[in-house]
């Protein structure tokens, strides 16, 4: 292992964010918030892990799933602004 990488992410706290959001999808939820809720559990893994869950997950593309990733990191870093 080299020095840049971290120590591998939970493959079990990937597997149980892709199982909600698979079970989210076929409840009719919209990808943001499948996403979103993914992200949460997940976000402390590298964007390819993160990636790879939301295309399994959410049912995204390569595009889209790198596109919600950078949508979701972006809000978790910039609260939205109230009022």
């Amino acid at each position: 292992m080299s020095p840049t990488q971290t120590a591998p992410f939970p493959k079990e706290t990937v597997k149980a964010a892709i199982t909600e959001g698979k079970a989210m999808l076929k409840d009719g939820k919209t990808k943001v918030e499948i996403t979103a809720a993914m992200y949460q559990k997940i976000k402390g893994a590298d964007r390819e892990t993160i990636v790879a869950a939301f295309k399994e997950g959410a049912g995204l593309t390569d595009k889209g799933a790198v596109t919600y990733f950078y949508n979701c990191r972006r809000k978790a870093v910039k609260p939205a602004a109230k009022g």
